[in-house]
């Protein structure tokens, strides 16, 4: 992995022969970032753009050019999207010289990706099934209209409503939700609009105009396109997500029964899936590291001993309060001090890893590091940091919170779970899980979640909102 140092402005470039991800890096000459309306590309100079009212009037130059996309520009994008392999023989095929160089190039280069989307998405709290749209939406679009290759695509949407689409590679949620947290934040409570809804100050008409991106694409390579294109069509098609937000308590009702936020909805995630599919499994919750330098994440193995206890206790339904309240501490307990091994290096699962390299090195040949390596996560789960940098109380705006983010199951018959507890009164849930699968449902697991919480909280008598 060659990476450059500012991650953030990077791109994956696909190469032939090795599994390789080289990663170009922004110079301080190139500061481009790149625009998508209609399947055309464009890009414009960032710094030429100093305030937002300037920025405003290239974005409606953008809008307003009623120029039809070029033959094989429509679904150029798709290619990021398609198997890696393709990709890189496209990139050495056609557009490794002229004027497509050129524009794949400005792509590269440039800091960021916006993408000025058609549809309308928002979050209307009278339509829970709005916010899985919107998530939906953002998390792969309709496979042609994000650069995937980028560090991150910036998403507006017809309404003006926003978002992320994020590259893993270079960084975790923590990074982005730092970002995103000074964009809104800076937005709504620095920069401000007019009455009629429009950028503040005055815009430079001389302004040189946004820069069509020219491309000369072979009905080959057209070919290519379409079928990346129908492979990433048919990954995304098979991704259900549900989005919801959890407004009966949130870390203040957590917080009076003694436990850590934390702890408690990833007991109450045990819960949850031993209801949905009777059994346990192996269950992943990723843990920063980040006291360490270029430390990234630790896994916390969050299925114990302790855990399955107070589940099967629960189950059974035959046990004293009394008793389940005991169970579920000694669960917490646990999984707060496995959280602090994984932050403090003294977690397991980069220790095996660095052991598998190693081994790789020296090609010896480790059957138990093949066994324990290739077992799957069914139960994949992040908890997204908020309120970083408090711009803004979210109990004071609970408005300007955002829902966090999501991503896609790990396993093809698993669940992926990210959730974001955004203040004293609520919790937003990303749940993600494959059509093609028999076991899983995530609407279904979504609902079993709600139920889990309900119940653990019912256990302390605690009273809970009227919400």
């Amino acid at each position: 992995i060659v990476r450059s140092s500012q991650c953030v402005t990077d791109t994956r470039q696909p190469l032939l022969g090795d599994v390789t991800l080289a990663l170009g890096p922004w110079g301080p000459g190139q500061s481009l970032s790149l625009q998508a309306h209609r399947a055309r590309c464009g890009c414009m100079r960032a710094r030429a753009c100093s305030s937002p009212v300037e920025l405003e009037m290239q974005f409606q130059r953008i809008l307003d050019d009623p120029s039809p996309p070029q033959p094989g520009e429509e679904k150029l994008a798709a290619l990021t999207a398609g198997g890696r392999v393709e990709w890189a023989q496209a990139r050495q095929a056609y557009f490794s010289s002229g004027k497509n160089k050129a524009s794949l190039d400005a792509i590269e280069r440039a800091a960021f990706f916006v993408a000025l989307d058609e549809e309308a998405h928002c979050y209307n709290p009278e339509d829970e099934a709005s916010l899985s749209l919107y998530g939906k939406a953002l998390l792969h679009g309709n496979c042609y209209n994000r650069w995937f290759d980028k560090s991150f695509t910036l998403i507006s949407f017809k309404n003006g409503q926003l978002g992320l689409n994020t590259e893993h590679a270079w960084a975790d949620a923590p990074i982005i939700g730092h970002l995103w947290e000074f964009v809104v934040g800076t937005d709504t409570f620095h920069l401000g609009y007019t009455e009629t809804g429009h950028c503040l100050g005055k815009p430079n008409s001389t302004l040189a105009p946004p820069q069509r991106l020219q491309w000369d694409i072979p009905e080959q390579c057209q070919a290519v396109i379409e079928r990346s294109y129908q492979v990433a069509r048919a990954l995304a098609d098979d991704v259900e997500l549900c989005c919801f937000q959890f407004l009966p308590f949130g870390k203040g009702l957590i917080k009076k029964c003694r436990t850590s936020p934390d702890a408690f909805v990833q007991i109450a995630l045990q819960l949850a899936h031993f209801r949905d599919k009777g059994k346990f499994c192996l269950t992943y919750e990723a843990s920063m590291t980040r006291m360490f330098r270029e430390g990234r994440t630790e896994t916390v193995r969050s299925c114990t001993s302790e855990s399955t206890a107070f589940v099967q206790a629960m189950m059974e339904g035959s046990h004293m309060k009394a008793d389940l309240q005991d169970l579920f501490r000694k669960a917490a307990q646990k999984h707060q001090n496995m959280y602090r091994l994984a932050m403090t290096g003294a977690g397991i699962d980069r220790h095996l890893f660095c052991l598998y390299l190693v081994s790789k090195y020296l090609g010896v040949s480790s059957p138990f590091l093949a066994e324990v390596l290739s077992e799957p996560w069914r139960l994949s789960t992040s908890q997204i940091p908020q309120s970083q940098i408090r711009m803004f109380d979210p109990d004071q705006y609970p408005n300007h919170l955002g829902a966090g983010g999501g991503f896609g199951p790990v396993a093809d018959d698993g669940y992926g779970v990210s959730y974001m507890i955004a203040g004293e009164n609520t919790i937003f849930f990303h749940v993600s899980s494959k059509f093609s699968s028999s076991e899983t449902n995530a609407q279904r697991f979504g609902n079993h979640i709600r139920q889990a919480l309900l119940d653990i909280a019912g256990l302390f008598q605690v009273p809970k909102a009227d919400r």
